[in-house]
């Protein structure tokens, strides 16, 4: 079987899905397990590098329904258990299991993860090529789109186009149809963050006892993510099976006129110089050239959902990831718009119910994880309607985790209000499962 196919691209399919991260993947897998034809375009050629190693346990039940569960376990990725935050001086502490999760979290390698789901979106039946990037949709026949690519598996760049009823952009931070439509909007928040990150080798980690423990120590002392405030933002620290991905979420400002090497001198001396960072990277070594750099890190486009379009993962928003909730944000879009083209596809009458349906579910995840992880209320895209009724839907242990999640920041206010508002726990600002250590310097590193 093709990894990834080196034949014609063909020149009509029921579906075109543009880009290969797990919401194109996703999307892909779920379309051609209904037999719907669907062709998977991705610009790169993967394996390829990818941000957001931290995944949490809601993952499972969306790898569950693409049936691709026990690939993932075999792969043997790092398991987490839960997330330390010092946010300001104050040590809080997460753990899944008491929140009733008998599924880890865990720290991934994206670019072998990626490619496992890609492989698993070509196994169900879907056709994928990469190194072939759309570079145009025309929607002037509302019934058969055509999209303009670029064929670069050659080296030649021959240009051409596919046919489709509907299309699926999965593009990433590329945001390809927001960027055709001007419908990025950059978020009118005072926190407006860009993130640099870079890897290192035998970083010590934290584990959930909140010791320092060396990478020889995974099989037996379980990590968590760890997460630090700083005067220019936060940073996390996620080891992985043979290094450590280090990242700094810092306002905009902070690299202005800054070149890539001014960026890199910057990240290693914050690294260097920042409480308990400094000590679990004391005896690490800096893989050169590892740094990478994304701007205008929070942003989202006011038009997500068409009668024959749906712009599904970062292609439709991206949200400060504090709170890990990109991948899984991905597969629930994928999920979503799948259900909403598979019944458009049997009811064409109704692909315009079934696309504001989508919309809806879609733009409430977004409001959800944005209220969360920056504390917008009624702006930047959230509907606080949406928001409740998401909070009506949750049991009393998945409320609890989402309270106590959002308390270890101090970005807390605004989901705190929502949650009581919607009237699901009008105790909500104490806290129930979360493990406060207060400022005393409980890290033993």
């Amino acid at each position: 079987m093709s990894r990834y196919s080196t034949g014609e691209i063909p020149d009509s399919c029921d579906v075109l899905v543009i880009g290969g991260g797990p919401a194109g993947s996703s999307a892909a897998t779920h379309l051609a397990s209904a037999r719907i034809d669907v062709v998977l375009l991705e610009a790169a050629r993967f394996p390829r590098n990818q941000v957001g190693e931290s995944l949490i346990p809601h993952i499972w039940k969306f790898t569950d329904g693409l049936g691709v569960s026990e690939k993932i376990e075999r792969e043997g990725f790092v398991k987490k258990a839960g997330g330390v935050t010092v946010w300001y001086g104050r040590i809080r502490q997460l753990g899944f299991a008491r929140y009733g999760y008998n599924r880890p979290g865990l720290h991934v390698e994206r670019d072998i993860f990626d490619d496992l789901l890609l492989r698993h979106a070509e196994s169900s039946g879907a056709r994928i090529f990469t190194e072939v990037a759309v570079r145009r949709a025309d929607f002037s026949d509302p019934d058969r789109l055509v999209l303009q690519y670029i064929d670069k598996r050659d080296g030649q760049g021959a240009v051409n186009s596919v046919r489709c009823r509907y299309v699926v952009d999965a593009s990433g931070h590329r945001s390809f149809l927001a960027g055709q439509f001007g419908t990025r909007q950059t978020v009118s928040s005072r926190l407006q963050f860009l993130s640099i990150w870079g890897y290192f080798r035998d970083s010590r980690y934290v584990g959930e006892d909140r010791k320092s423990h060396s990478m020889d120590e995974l099989g037996s002392a379980r990590p968590v993510t760890f997460v630090l405030s700083h005067e220019d933002g936060w940073l996390w620290h996620i080891v992985l099976r043979d290094k450590t991905s280090v990242g700094l979420v810092i306002h905009t400002e902070k690299t202005q006129g800054m070149k890539s090497a001014d960026r890199e001198i910057y990240f290693l001396d914050t690294c260097g110089r920042l409480p308990y960072l400094r000590e679990l990277l004391d005896s690490a070594q800096y893989i050169p050239d590892s740094i990478c750099y994304r701007p205008d890190y929070s942003y989202y486009s006011t038009d997500i959902c068409g009668e024959n379009y749906y712009c599904i993962g970062d292609a439709g928003a991206f949200v400060d990831p504090i709170f890990s909730h990109g991948v899984q944000g991905a597969f629930f879009n994928a999920a979503a718009a799948s259900l909403a083209i598979r019944e458009s596809l049997q009811r064409k009458q109704n692909r315009r119910r079934y696309s504001e349906l989508c919309k809806s579910r879609m733009q409430q995840f977004y409001g959800f994880s944005r209220a969360m992880a920056l504390g917008d209320f009624g702006v930047n895209g959230v509907d606080t309607g949406l928001v409740k009724n998401l909070m009506k839907t949750l049991s009393p242990l998945e409320i609890a985790l989402v309270v106590d999640a959002a308390i270890m920041t101090d970005r807390s206010e605004f989901i705190l209000r929502m949650v009581e508002e919607a009237g699901v726990w009008p105790g909500c600002r104490e806290s129930l499962n979360l493990t406060d250590h207060g400022t005393i310097p409980v890290l033993e590193l």
